[in-house]
C-alpha cells in the first residue's frame, strides 16, 4: 500500500473540512458572489482558520481505535471521549455535532453496545457516518472477501447511522476508494465500482427500492449532471452525489475541494468527503502546503498517520 495515498486521503479530509467550516450553511448563491479560495476563519462557527469539525474528529478517533485490533466497542468509546473531553477535537472541545451522532453517542454513554447504538430510521440518514468512513479504505485493503468488507463497513457506519441507505453510501465510497488505492484511473474506477456494487447488491438481495435511490450514482454517470441538479445538504445521498461530482469533474485536489465548498450548504462535510477521495487519488503533495500548514494540530495528525501507516502494510 502506498503511504502517500494514506497521507493524502487523511489530510485531504481535514483540509477540505477546515475550508468548509467557516462558510457552513451559506447558500450557493452567496458563495458565487463571494467564493472561498483560501483558508478562512470565524464566520459560521467563530473558529480560527484551519479548524476542522466533527467530521475529521470522528475520522481521527476511528484511526486511533484501528491502531490496535479491530474492535467496534473501542471505536464507540473513542467517540464518547471526543464528545465528553474533546479527544481529537481541533481545539480539544466539541463545537459541532449532528443529531444522529449525538443520540448514538449518548446511548453508548448510557451503556448500550456500539453494535446497537446507531439510528435505524430513514429520517436519520444524515452524512455523519460517510464523513468518517475513509480509514476503512486502508484498513480493508487486504480483505479479499467483499461480503466481509461490507459487514465491517456496516458495523462501523452503524455506530451512529444504521439505516441501510447510510451503510450503502459508505460501502460505495469505500469500494471506490479501494480501486483508487490501486492506482486505477478515477473514471475507469468509477465505472468498475458501479458494476461491482450493483452485482453485489443483486447477490445479497438488497431492497431494490433502496438501491434505486442510488441510480444517479450507480446507473447514470453522476459527473454528467448539471450543477443545479447537485444538492449539497446534509442528507447522505446528496453528500455522496455532490462529492463524487466534484471529484470526477476536477483534476486537482485544490479545484475539487473548492468546488465542493462553493456548492454551499453542508460545506465542511461535502468538502471533507470529496477531499478524502481527491487526497487519496492525487497524493499528499497535491494538497497545497499553505493549507496543510494552517491545519489545527498538524503535528498531532502527522503522528497519528505515521502510526497508522506502521499499523498497515505500506511501501
Amino acid at each position: 500500500m502506498n503511504a502517500d495515498r494514506i497521507w493524502g486521503g487523511i489530510f485531504g479530509v481535514a483540509v477540505g473540512d477546515a475550508l468548509g467550516v467557516p462558510v457552513e450553511f451559506k447558500t450557493r448563491e452567496s458563495l458565487k458572489e463571494n467564493p472561498v479560495s483560501e483558508m478562512k476563519g470565524y464566520m459560521s462557527w467563530n473558529q480560527p482558520p484551519g479548524t476542522w469539525s466533527d467530521d475529521s474528529s470522528l475520522l481521527f478517533c476511528t484511526i486511533a481505535a484501528l491502531l490496535e485490533e479491530y474492535n467496534l466497542e473501542r471505536i464507540g468509546n473513542y467517540f464518547v471521549r471526543w464528545y465528553r473531553e474533546g479527544f481529537w477535537g481541533a481545539h480539544h472541545e466539541v463545537f459541532d455535532i449532528g443529531g444522529s451522532t449525538k443520540h448514538a453517542i449518548q446511548r453508548i454513554m448510557k451503556g448500550e453496545s456500539a453494535k446497537f447504538s446507531g439510528n435505524l430510521f430513514a429520517e436519520d440518514n444524515g452524512n455523519g457516518s460517510l464523513m468518517r468512513i475513509l480509514p476503512l479504505v486502508y484498513f480493508l485493503a487486504p480483505e479479499k472477501d467483499m461480503t466481509r468488507r461490507y459487514q465491517i463497513v456496516k458495523e462501523v457506519s452503524s455506530i451512529t447511522h444504521a439505516h441501510f441507505r447510510s451503510v450503502f453510501a459508505c460501502f460505495i465510497y469505500v469500494e471506490y476508494g479501494l480501486l483508487l488505492l490501486k492506482g486505477i484511473n478515477k473514471k475507469t474506477a468509477y465505472q468498475k465500482v458501479k458494476e461491482r456494487v450493483l452485482d453485489f447488491a443483486k447477490k445479497m438481495e438488497f431492497n431494490p427500492e433502496e438501491i434505486a435511490l442510488f441510480s444517479r450514482v450507480l446507473v447514470q454517470d453522476i459527473e454528467s449532471q448539471k450543477e443545479e441538479a447537485i444538492h449539497s445538504s446534509g442528507y447522505v445521498l446528496h453528500s455522496l452525489e455532490a462529492s463524487l461530482w466534484c471529484f470526477l469533474q476536477e483534476d486537482t485536489y485544490k479545484k475539487t475541494v473548492l468546488k465542493a465548498v462553493n456548492l454551499g450548504g453542508d460545506t465542511d462535510t461535502t468538502a471533507a468527503i470529496a477531499g478524502g477521495m481527491a487526497g487519496l487519488y492525487y497524493g499528499y503533495d497535491n494538497i497545497p502546503q499553505i493549507w496543510k500548514n494552517q491545519i489545527a494540530r498538524y503535528k498531532d495528525i502527522e503522528k497519528l498517520i505515521a502510526s497508522f501507516c506502521n499499523r498497515l502494510i505500506v511501501i
